[in-house]
């Protein structure tokens, strides 16, 4: 009998810790990321878990033979950290021995060890557990990471409480058309648009809870923007005073993201070219307003007194960069007809909602809002939408019961992450995304 303790013997040393091993023979593991072969020596690129390692091989010192490697070969080396001035990392690698643990059983289709992918986004995506391997696709991840570890961080400092809710559902949070549904045990269920419902539910129970977690939408549009299986930041909180305190606690979070961006992901920030927001404060406009404005500034007679269209979300985003310096602005007081049946209307204007979208560069990136917590208004509502109420007896539960005033919102993290990138498809941002023509890989 073998006993198992829980300790993994450490025999390599991480990439990051290499500084700490001058003057030291060390092992370290790794995939050859790039072989660049040169007058009596070469350069060999190591792929570590999250740096790119640079080693050299030399006649003078390494005792095994150059064409023993292949790219994407999976090793162990034995190296000598030697301290150089003109190294960018203060120390080279000098390979002594490698242990060659696996071998690519063929050579990968696309080039994926310089600077970039260079190829169509198909076959980015097609080829995508190898494309990943990039650096520069690697470190959209790994500051997607940050992003949400800034989010994790900030919101437990901030006593909310992390939950995970069902993702198959008895009735979709948002109703209409794009909602996908499938065959339960003879059962009609669906897959949850939102943890909206479970979320407001815990209000009642934790009082703050969040959640980072997939949403599902059969939305049959294949743009730039949207995706049928995306990962959503929600967070949900009571006793708010009204629905602008959703939007300090969001306001707050994304300063706080920033701020993890800046002091933990320096390299990835540098192999992407990331120019960080600066989060001061963020303007907020009302949503007739910010279509007047639009209006008038652009020459553009108003179509859709219910939402904003794709140009005009760029244009009001452009007028604010202009005019506060911020690449956020919230847009306030959409049109009740255009909320779902929990947002709480107006006091003011029955006709508006007590809700907010945020645009970041020009895109949606967040939903939000305060709710209705009363049982009468909320059956009320749903009553006046010639809503079936006895399909969310569950749902009205927590109304019936006692609610707190609350409200929370639902962040994109990949439309986020995509506009902090400056990209032009919100795919780049997906490890693998799900979208009207794509299940695979």
């Amino acid at each position: 009998m073998k006993n198992i303790v829980g300790m993994i013997e450490k025999t390599t040393v991480e990439a990051g810790d290499l500084a700490n091993h001058l003057n030291e023979e060390i092992k370290i593991h790794g995939s050859i990321y790039k072989i660049r072969k040169m007058s009596g020596f070469a350069f060999i690129l190591l792929r570590t878990k999250r740096n790119v390692v640079q080693c050299i091989y030399s006649n003078e010192y390494s005792m095994f033979e150059l064409e023993e490697l292949t790219e994407e070969s999976c090793v162990i080396a034995t190296a000598q950290v030697i301290p150089e001035e003109r190294s960018k990392a203060g120390f080279e690698l000098r390979l002594l021995q490698v242990e060659i643990l696996s071998k690519p059983h063929q050579q990968s289709p696309i080039v994926i060890n310089n600077k970039r992918v260079d190829t169509s986004l198909e076959n980015l995506l097609n080829f995508r557990p190898v494309t990943l391997r990039n650096e520069k696709e690697r470190a959209i991840f790994l500051l997607q990471e940050g992003i949400t570890l800034g989010i994790r961080e900030f919101l437990k400092k901030e006593n909310f409480t992390e939950i995970h809710s069902p993702k198959i559902v008895h009735a979709g949070a948002e109703g209409g058309a794009n909602i996908f549904r499938f065959d339960y045990f003879g059962k009609e269920a669906y897959l949850a648009q939102s943890p909206q419902f479970y979320k407001q539910m815990m209000v009642g129970v934790y009082e703050r809870v969040f959640e980072i977690a997939p949403v599902f939408r059969a939305e049959k549009h294949d743009t730039s923007r949207h995706l049928n299986e995306y990962t959503s930041v929600d967070f949900e909180m009571g006793y708010i005073k009204n629905f602008e305190d959703i939007m300090e606690m969001e306001t707050a979070m994304l300063r706080h993201v920033i701020e993890v961006l800046e002091s933990d992901y320096e390299e990835e920030r540098r192999i992407l070219n990331v120019k960080l927001p600066y989060i001061k404060e963020i303007p907020s406009i009302k949503f007739l307003e910010a279509k007047e404005l639009i209006s008038v500034k652009f020459n553009r007679p108003i179509v859709d007194f219910d939402d904003f269209e794709p140009e005009e979300e760029k244009l009001l985003s452009q007028i604010m960069k202009e005019e506060t310096g911020s690449d956020f602005v919230f847009v306030t007081h959409y049109p009740s007809r255009k909320r779902p049946f929990y947002a709480m209307d107006s006091i003011e204007n029955k006709e508006e909602t007590e809700s907010f979208d945020l645009l970041f560069k020009g895109l949606e990136i967040t939903t939000g809002g305060q709710r209705i917590h009363n049982y009468e208004q909320q059956l009320n509502k749903m009553k006046k939408r010639e809503m079936n109420t006895e399909s969310f007896e569950s749902y009205l539960m927590m109304h019936k019961y006692g609610m707190p005033p609350h409200g929370g919102l639902g962040l994109g993290l990949e439309r986020f992450t995509s506009r902090l990138l400056d990209q032009d498809n919100v795919r780049l941002s997906s490890l693998f995304p799900r979208d009207l023509n794509r299940v695979t890989p």
